[in-house]
């Protein structure tokens, strides 16, 4: 029974919330101070490769971004605030001060960083913040701390989970990502998500185009960063990279002839990359551990959400295989699926590397990227784009693929030709990929360098892999002597990267 206390009492306990805060007043006070003072502003000066000149990078950029500290007297930040970056600083929340950063590791593939500081007492007055144990739920409150611009000092925004899930790659393992409300501009990357007092996730994007929609890596994956890199180095997470369909069409099903109480996701293509791969064509995986797989190829995580089931990888993995229940010609059987933490691809990610070139006369050959092929549509010479994809250019065609064979790269030439009489009269090759010289096929940029720094021919031949281009043709001696005249008055320091340089200086050691 509740009993109404006396005039005077209930006054004097009004009296008190005005003149004094309450419990609750102070400890959501002491959670708001405790994540201000774990969060901090981080200052980046950057260089990023140019792709269209490998030989340099891009001008400096300043970057500014967010960090929060965590266990291991460290910072945690986004790969993208840091990526490339020749000098970082840290600035505590109302300090006067900035200090020495360096970055310890970098994952691209998750977006997540750590930076340590020369002066390591900064901990001393910032401790790391708590960590939740467990996802939150859809439409629980959340607050995003950072330096987002307009403004120099802390921001803070309030808003809800709107929905969890478990994003593939095509490129990469997927990652869990936590959709939220609450406003992220730029500058706030790697800034701390709060429900409570303890991180939910570290803010990482927003989705142009669309009001207050961002995304923050949840801390999950950060634990999983964070132990991936307590031996000191980064490797990657593990996943599957075979090709998969839903089970959803009825006439897919009657082909595959399933009985009605099979479920899982089909095989379309396995990953021939991987060794003793025990996926075939037409397998339907039905279980992913003790876990069912649904006709979409997610699993029940919890009693409010699917997730693909890609997302069980991380949990269940042991010595770098995860176990598979499988459907194959009418009957059940279990198999252990080996996993790699990358996926092998004739088009890869540079991810934090600058791309390797050579200088052979009026011509710069590069291998091709993902951020080249990204960059070059965006570019001036985008308006190559729509030929080399008639043509068949397997820059275009070849997106996604694995190599043919171990060493395979796509070579291209990354830049237009140098002004010279050479190369008088051919037209732009800009994004071509290069098939063969003189007929020989090439491999990659380390066997083009091999191959020029061996040639006894008189001529070279540039062969092009796509329908209609021209093959270049030069005097191997006229381009050797030409080379040194070309670097000069382009101001390029270098032939080449310091591993083309290697190869070719091996020459004088035969």
């Amino acid at each position: 029974m509740l009993r109404m206390r006396s005039r005077s009492h209930v006054f004097g306990f009004v009296a008190s919330l005005l003149l004094f805060p309450s419990a609750l007043s102070r400890g959501a006070e002491s959670a708001g101070n405790s994540v201000e003072n774990s969060v901090v502003k981080i200052f980046a000066t950057v260089r990023y490769p140019d792709y269209f000149r490998p030989w340099a990078k891009l001008a400096p950029m300043e970057v500014t971004g967010s960090g929060v500290v965590v266990r291991g007297r460290r910072i945690l930040s986004n790969a993208h605030v840091v990526l490339y970056a020749s000098q970082v600083q840290i600035q505590a929340n109302q300090a006067g001060d900035k200090l020495n950063a360096a970055v310890e590791f970098v994952a691209p593939d998750i977006d997540l960083a750590i930076l340590k500081l020369e002066d390591e007492s900064f901990f001393d007055r910032h401790p790391p913040l708590p960590h939740a144990d467990a996802l939150p739920d859809v439409r629980d409150s959340v607050m995003v701390y950072g330096y987002p611009e307009g403004g120099s000092s802390l921001s803070v925004t309030k808003g809800i989970v709107s929905r969890i899930e478990y994003v593939p790659s095509m490129f990469r393992a997927g990652n869990l990502l936590i959709q939220i409300d609450a406003a992220i501009n730029s500058g706030n990357s790697g800034g701390p998500a709060v429900a409570g007092d303890k991180l939910i996730g570290l803010a990482s994007a927003r989705l142009d185009g669309a009001d207050n929609i961002g995304y923050i890596i949840p801390t999950e994956e950060i634990e999983l960063f964070l132990k991936d890199t307590e031996d000191g180095r980064y490797d990657g997470k593990l996943g599957m990279y075979d090709e998969l369909q839903t089970l959803e069409n009825p006439a897919l099903r009657a082909f595959l002839k399933l009985p009605a109480s099979v479920e899982g996701i089909v095989v379309h293509k396995p990953n021939t990359a991987i060794p003793n791969n025990p996926l075939k064509e037409w397998d339907v995986i039905t279980k992913i551990g003790d876990t069912p797989i649904d006709n979409q190829g997610e699993v029940r995580f919890s009693p409010k959400l699917r997730v693909r089931f890609p997302y069980l990888i991380q949990r269940i993995a042991k010595d770098g295989k995860v176990p598979l229940t499988i459907f194959r010609e009418g009957r059940e059987m279990q198999v252990q699926m080996p996993l790699s933490t990358k996926r092998p691809m004739v088009i890869p990610s540079l991810e934090d590397r600058y791309p390797s070139y050579f200088v052979y006369g009026p011509l710069v050959f590069s291998e091709a990227s993902n951020e080249f092929v990204s960059s070059f549509r965006r570019s001036d010479f985008g308006y190559v784009g729509p030929m080399l994809a008639l043509g068949g250019s397997p820059l275009y065609r070849r997106i996604g693929d694995a190599p043919a064979y171990e060493d395979e790269a796509l070579l291209i030439v990354s830049s237009p030709l140098f002004p010279h009489r050479l190369s008088t009269g051919y037209s732009n090759p800009v994004g071509q990929t290069v098939k063969s010289l003189n007929g020989k096929p090439i491999r990659n940029l380390k066997h083009l360098v091999e191959t020029l720094r061996d040639c006894k021919d008189e001529f070279i031949a540039v062969e092009f892999d796509i329908r209609g281009f021209e093959t270049f043709v030069f005097k191997h001696a006229e381009m050797l002597s030409a080379t040194e005249d070309i670097l000069s008055d382009n101001g390029i320091r270098s032939q080449g990267s310091p591993d083309t340089m290697a190869i070719w200086n091996a020459k004088q050691a035969m």
